[in-house]
């Protein structure tokens, strides 16, 4: 994803109000939609759809394990709650209190730290040993510190932080769901949008933290960009103006001299801002202009 593209967008949405502005209905929508992909991810059975029939309309689902539909209700809630705690420092009791929110009823040791050994399957890392957890995340804590002391850009500083976290792994289970909602809680404290990670994405994101575990952080730094700019025209759409409006491909190509087989391709390729709902890909007048003004007259 293009820089200019990016900061053009996060400018725009700033200009509306930020995060500020975002109406608490679609707060909802969007706390929905990341709780649905954060645990989908993970395995959850339950569609998107029942997701949002559990947190929006407070309706019932049946035919999945208690825990999930517990998680369910547990995260969006936490979600939910990033924006009061975009004042608060990032600690270690931060990182507690997301655990034990987020599993209390669901796991045994619901804001604890793990206390045996674990391994990651098909990851090219392994997670210290049980007795180097808490020290390994103070040094967590004091380095993503020291990093945001220094200036360093959000998107390295974010793909930095959530990789050491999933690589310390500090909980038996869980550390996917924490981690993410903690780089949310980065990227929000910073005037940026949440960014989803959906079932679709699953490869490319574990791809992308064993390029870290490689000492190639470029990946993981690529794809919270291409994210990060998918949930930016996804929320000018809702607080932005009539360039902000999000359309199917063919009307945006009606517009623009570009055809829809064109946009799908640079969308897909993550050089064009938009998403994919329904097995269509939608995006924004504004987000084709941008792409047009910064890459496709280079």
């Amino acid at each position: 994803m293009d820089n200019s593209i990016l900061t053009d967008l996060r400018d725009a949405f700033l200009d509306r109000g930020g995060l500020d502005a975002v109406p608490e209905s679609a707060w909802r929508r969007v706390a929905a939609l990341n709780t649905w992909g954060t645990n989908a991810v993970e395995g959850s059975t339950i569609t998107r759809e029942e997701a949002e029939r559990l947190v929006l309309d407070g309706e019932s689902v049946g035919g999945h394990p208690m825990p999930e539909v517990l998680e369910t209700v547990q995260h969006e809630r936490a979600f939910r709650e990033l924006l009061d705690r975009r004042k608060e420092d990032i600690t270690l009791e931060t990182v507690l209190e997301f655990h034990e929110d987020m599993f209390k009823g669901s796991k045994r040791d619901a804001g604890r730290w793990r206390r045996t050994n674990v391994r990651i399957r098909g990851a090219s890392y392994s997670p210290p040993r049980a007795e180097k957890v808490v020290s390994e995340m103070d040094g967590w804590v004091e380095e993503y510190r020291q990093r945001d002391l220094r200036g360093e850009a959000p998107f390295e500083v974010g793909a930095w932080m959530h990789y050491e976290f999933e690589r310390i792994h500090p909980f038996t289970d869980g550390n996917g769901r924490v981690g993410r909602i903690l780089l949310n809680l980065h990227f929000v404290q910073r005037n940026w949008a949440p960014v989803h990670v959906l079932p679709n994405d699953r490869e490319t994101y574990l791809s992308a933290l064993n390029s870290a575990a490689d000492g190639d952080l470029s990946p993981l730094v690529e794809f919270l960009k291409e994210k990060m700019a998918q949930s930016l025209v996804d929320l000018l759409d809702v607080v932005g103006t009539s360039r902000d409006g999000l359309l199917e491909l063919k009307e945006v190509a009606e517009r623009a001299p570009y055809s829809p087989d064109y946009l799908g391709l640079r969308a897909k390729e993550g050089e064009l801002p938009a998403f994919k709902e329904k097995g269509r890909w939608r995006t924004s007048g504004r987000a084709v202009e941008l792409y047009r003004e910064h890459v496709g007259r280079k």
